[in-house]
Formats: C-alpha cells, sequence, structure tokens
C-alpha cells in the first residue's frame, strides 16, 4: 500500500500549485509534440492514424498511475512502430483487419510480458544487452526506418522491409516522382531541421526571452502540420496527387478485447518478446538518465509493471504498443514536468484533440508525417559510435558491426536476436578465459602486482596466480590447465597460491575442478594455499570439504607470503618503495 501511496503522491494534499503550473506547461508542449509525431508513428507502424493517437490516452494514464519516473512521456515511438509493421506484416498486408489485430495482440502480448517480468523482479534482463549491440540495433533500425520513409517524401510506391529490398525498390520507381509531393517534402523537411536549431534563436531575435523561446521553438512540428496541412487545402494539392490522411475517426474508441486467435498469439510470441525488451531498455535508459539530472531514483520492477499495464491499456483501446520517447520525455522536462501528473494532462489533452479537432487533420499530408518521422530518428542515428567500439574492442565492435548488419539485411527481429545472442556470447566467450595473473611483490610495499606490468619480487618456490573472474562452469577447466602449464616448467615450486581478491563466485563444475587441481598438486609435491578470499564465496566453500583439505587460508596475500618465505617477504618489505612500470606495460 505504501509504494502505491506513493506512485499516487501527486494526486493529494501534497500536490501544490507550482507542481500544478509546471505539469500544465509541459503536457501542452508535449500534446502539440505528441499528436503529430503518434499520427506519424502510426503511419511508420502501417495502422490507421488514430491507432497512435489513441495510443497516447489510456497507457499515458495508466503509466501515471503506476510509473516511478515524473518525466518519462509513454507513447508510440520510431523503433518499436517499425518493430511493429514487421512483426504484423509478416502475418497480414499493411491495412487489413488481420494486420490491425496483430498490431494489437502485439501490444496486449508484450504488455502481458512486461507486466509478469516485473511481478517476477526480472528488470535486470536488459543488463543481457550490451550497450554496443544495442547501440548498433538503434542505429540500424533508424536508418530503416528512414528509408521506409522516402517513398511518402518522393510521392512514389515501393516495397521491402529490408535495406537491400527497399533501395532497389526506390531506384527502379524514380521515374514515377510527385513533383508537387517533392517540393512539399522539402519545405518542410527543411524547415523542421532548420527549427532543431534555428527558431529558438530566431524567436530570441524578436524580443522573447530564452525560457519562452526555446519552449516555443517545440512547437515546429505542430507549426509544420498546420502550414502543410493549409498549403494542401487552399491549393488543392489532394486533387492533384498529394497523398493525405484523409478521415479520422472523431471521438474515442470503445475499450474491448480483440478476436482471440490462438495460432496468431502464439506466432507472435517471439517478436512481441522483442518488442517488449526493446521498449523496455529504451525506456529504462531515458527514466534513469533524467532521473539522475534530478537526483531521484526510478525502480526498474515497477516500470515494468507499469510500462507492461500501459500497454495492455493500448491493446484494449485499439492502439498501438507503446513505450517511453526519448524526445518526448527530454521535452517534458525542459518544459517543467514536476511529477507524473503530466502524462495523465497529457492523456487528457490527447483526448480532447479528438473530440473535436480531428476533422481540421483531413488535409494533413503524407509527406509532413513522414518528414517528422525522419527528423525524429535523425537523433537515433549514431554512425560514429562503430569506429569508436571498434578502437576500443575488436569483439564489441564486431558485435556491433554485425548487428547493424543483419538488422539492415534481414530485419529488426532478427537482428534484436542476433545481438541478443551476440551479447551472451561475448560474456561466455571473454569469462570462459579469465584473467589470470602471475603477482610478486612491490618492493618497500605489501602490495602485490602482475610481474608483466610491475618491477616484483618472486621466488620459485612460490607462485601466487590472483584470479581475476568468478569460477563457473564454462572456465572451470581453464584455470586447471594453466596451473598445470605452470608446475611443469617450475621444478622448484613447493606452494602455489592462488588470490581470490576479483573472484565472486565459484560455482559446482569449478568447485570440482578446484579439487580436482589440489589432488594434482599433492601428487606433484605442491601445497595448495588461497588469499583474500571474499566473505559470499567463503561461505559457500564451507558447505563443502575443499577447505578441510587445504593447505593454508589467509586474510591477505601478505599474510600468505609472509608465511610461506618470511625471510624475502620481509626484505623486500624494508626496501625503498619502488613502483616501477615494465616498459610497454
Amino acid at each position: 500500500m505504501s509504494a502505491l501511496r506513493s506512485s499516487l503522491s501527486w494526486q493529494g494534499r501534497g500536490y501544490s500549485r507550482h507542481q500544478l503550473s509546471g505539469d500544465l506547461i509541459a503536457a501542452l508542449v508535449v500534446t502539440v509534440m505528441l499528436i503529430p509525431q503518434g499520427m506519424a508513428y502510426a503511419l511508420l507502424a502501417g495502422l490507421p492514424p488514430q491507432a497512435g493517437l489513441y495510443g497516447a490516452i489510456l497507457p499515458l494514464l495508466i503509466y501515471a498511475a503506476l510509473g516511478t519516473s515524473p518525466v518519462l512521456a509513454v507513447g508510440p515511438v520510431a523503433v518499436v512502430a517499425l518493430m511493429t509493421a514487421a512483426a504484423a506484416g509478416s502475418v497480414a498486408e499493411i491495412g487489413s483487419p488481420g494486420y490491425h489485430l496483430a498490431a494489437l495482440w502485439i501490444a496486449l502480448i508484450s504488455g502481458a510480458l512486461m507486466l509478469v517480468m516485473g511481478v517476477l523482479r526480472l528488470g535486470f534482463v536488459a543488463n543481457f544487452l550490451s550497450h554496443p549491440v544495442i547501440s548498433g540495433f538503434i542505429t540500424a533500425a533508424g536508418i530503416l526506418i528512414a528509408a521506409s520513409q522516402l517513398r511518402h517524401l518522393l510521392g512514389i510506391t515501393t516495397t521491402g522491409k529490408t535495406l537491400p529490398e527497399v533501395i532497389p525498390s526506390i531506384i527502379a520507381n524514380l521515374g514515377g516522382l510527385h513533383g508537387p509531393t517533392l517540393v512539399l517534402s522539402a519545405l518542410v523537411l527543411g524547415f523542421l531541421f532548420w527549427s532543431r536549431k534555428g527558431l529558438a534563436p530566431l524567436l530570441r531575435r524578436l524580443g522573447l526571452k530564452g525560457d519562452m523561446a526555446a519552449l516555443l521553438a517545440r512547437g515546429g512540428l505542430f507549426l509544420a502540420v498546420l502550414v502543410s496541412t493549409l498549403a494542401v487545402w487552399a491549393l488543392g494539392l489532394d486533387a492533384q496527387g498529394v497523398r493525405i490522411v484523409g478521415a479520422i475517426p472523431q471521438g474515442l474508441p470503445a475499450l474491448e478485447l480483440p478476436a482471440f486467435d490462438r495460432d496468431l498469439i502464439t506466432f507472435l510470441l517471439v517478436p512481441a518478446a522483442m518488442i517488449a525488451l526493446v521498449g523496455y531498455v529504451e525506456s529504462i535508459s531515458i527514466a534513469q538518465t533524467l532521473a539522475a539530472k534530478k537526483r531521484q531514483s526510478i525502480d526498474p520492477n515497477r516500470e515494468l509493471i507499469a510500462l507492461g499495464a500501459a500497454n495492455l491499456g493500448a491493446g484494449v483501446m485499439q492502439a498501438m504498443p507503446v513505450t517511453g520517447g526519448l524526445s518526448r520525455s527530454i521535452v517534458n522536462f525542459e518544459a517543467g514536468a514536476e511529477t507524473r501528473a503530466a502524462g495523465a494532462l497529457t492523456a487528457l489533452m490527447i483526448g480532447a484533440a479528438l473530440l473535436a479537432l480531428t476533422p481540421l487533420l483531413y488535409y494533413l499530408p503524407n509527406a509532413t508525417l513522414a518528414a517528422i518521422i525522419i527528423v525524429a530518428v535523425a537523433s537515433l542515428l549514431d554512425l560514429r559510435a562503430l569506429p569508436r567500439a571498434w578502437a576500443y574492442s575488436r569483439a564489441d565492435g564486431a558485435a556491433m558491426a554485425a548487428t547493424m548488419a543483419v538488422t539492415l539485411t534481414m530485419g529488426v527481429e532478427q537482428g534484436l536476436l542476433a545481438g541478443v545472442g551476440l551479447s551472451l556470447g561475448l560474456h561466455l566467450w571473454r569469462t570462459s578465459r579469465p584473467h589470470v595473473a602471475e603477482v610478486g611483490q612491490v618492493p618497500g610495499t605489501g602490495h602485490f602486482r602482475n610481474i608483466n606490468r610491475y618491477e616484483v619480487v618472486t621466488t620459485p618456490e612460490v607462485l601466487t596466480l590472483r584470479v581475476d573472474e568468478s569460477l563457473y562452469f564454462p572456465n572451470a577447466r581453464y584455470l586447471e590447465d594453466l596451473v598445470q602449464e605452470k608446475i611443469a616448467t617450475n621444478p622448484d615450486l613447493r606452494h602455489l597460491v592462488l588470490m581470490f581478491s576479483a573472484v565472486n563466485e565459484v560455482d559446482a563444475s569449478a568447485l570440482e575442478s578446484l579439487e580436482m587441481l589440489r589432488a594434482k598438486l599433492r601428487d606433484a609435491g605442491v601445497s595448495l594455499h588461497l588469499s583474500e578470499v571474499k566473505g559470499p564465496v567463503m561461505d559457500r566453500l564451507r558447505r563443502s570439504d575443499f577447505l578441510d583439505h587445504v593447505d593454508g587460508l589467509y586474510l591477505t596475500q601478505f599474510d600468505a607470503m609472509e608465511a610461506l618465505a618470511p625471510a624475502l617477504t620481509r626484505a623486500t618489505l624494508a626496501r625503498p618503495r619502488h613502483e616501477v612500470r615494465k616498459p610497454g606495460a
């Protein structure tokens, strides 16, 4: 109950007039931005424009009640729209009843999966996607989104869902370029790109204050919609072939579950799970970034519950899947949103627009919506991320490049699956060959460092190996094989010390390997010692008899060396401090 009261804290006596003022202004700005964006993303998803607006009503109200971020703006977003189009398009043709039914079930299934994950406290699953993989996927998805909208900007008909399909289709249909559409697209696109940086300075030169100018500059989308719609109406461009949105149903839809289709639901489970994962990762990243600016905290599991319930709401309201949007959340934050009431107020304003303003959008050109999409996804494109990742880590760079390549050539679902597989594969590959350093004593100190990096003191009778990774089934045999190689090349060895300062876990497979290692060391006349074992690891080892057969157990590595080579250790400690890195180390 306390969590519920906390989530609804903006509703009671604690909700001040100042907070209401900030939330109202933010809601108005986000509404102006969300109406064209929602319609544009519905177009991208292959759904009627009202599906994007419906997704900005009940889902926002639900998130306002259950979420933890005061500024996260939930609603339709570009990447999820593209993934929805890919999934629904695999079962039905765009515009058919079956296509819309598939989109609704995608929202419901992804919502149910997020809700279950939140209840089971599985928010950590987002960590299985590495940042390079996510970055590569989003960049590739942004390229696909932009490519898919070229047909609306050019006034031509194209086919295909991947880059090798879309580009040849565009080239083949260039002969059908529609002049009025092309001119309108160029003007709208140019204005939208210019308005991102040029509109605010212009308003300041006209006398508006800095904050007010920046706030009004966010209305560039609305201005583009207004002017292009009026131009189509006044000049009769629709009669000349410029494609328009047309009639949008006025009013709110009935709340109802879509028709049940077991085969359809089964088929959509995997793509819906991918959409749920992407939606959650995108939302939690945005929420945590903005929360840090206000020194607030975000509960990942409650976010899963809130986003899951929001998507269930989208499914019963005939809407498309929703998640947190980057650009709208930033605008919500900068416009002064104080609480989640801003989202609820936005939902009410969108609802009012559906009741009263939809006839005014009849002449809205599809080219304007396409331009809005392209400008929105431009921020997703980080083409410099690949060379940065490659320069830092060849493995991460290769994973990022592979994710991008699969997404662009095979599709978004396949790209994300490849990304997940690569993330897990990279983790297993890295941990299967843990870094194990032979260490020696730094002169004049009780510290021990890698013999390959520092000039340290060692003795052939004592070998100390610092294990820099948890020991579990993929790497259990690696340490055993490494120690055997060391024994074979050092006939004077009498003691082996395993320095466990970086070991956080030893699973059953690793324990068995350690026991085999202990037996082999005994046969070779070498004693086994452990140092700097962490408490949780020690607790686990005490559940077996392994520690009963270990020759020595030491709190610190210095204690171990003082016991095994006392004269050398004390003499080294007494020397002048000498911390020298080896050349090239």
